[in-house]
């Protein structure tokens, strides 16, 4: 299964009222969950604005509002995976934020 593939099928799912599940997507290319997610990554550092939400699941916005959620979805996940890793080195986040820009 290629990006070009799920980007087939998910241009049947517009807006979030028409989200398909990672299950059933991964049942319908008989593949791993994990595979699905990796292509949805993919078509999003394309330019493509896949959505998604564990309770939608994924489809292509409608709207900008559907995308700024989306935005506002991953960038929560970004945020509390700096804040897991501000944890295990045992420094503030904006110390490790400000480590971050230092090593660009």
């Amino acid at each position: 299964m290629t990006a070009n593939d799920l980007l087939a099928v998910l241009s049947g799912h517009i807006g979030g009222t028409q989200g398909i599940k990672a299950k059933a997507l991964a049942d319908h290319f008989d593949v791993p969950e994990r595979q699905i997610r990796t292509r949805v990554n993919d078509l999003r550092e394309d330019g493509v604005a896949v959505c998604g939400h564990p309770s939608t699941g994924y489809y292509i916005a409608a709207t900008q509002e559907e995308l700024e959620q989306t935005c506002q979805f991953l960038r929560s996940r970004a945020l509390h995976s700096l804040h897991v890793e501000a944890r295990l080195r045992k420094i503030t986040l904006p110390d490790l934020i400000g480590q971050m820009k230092l090593q660009n």
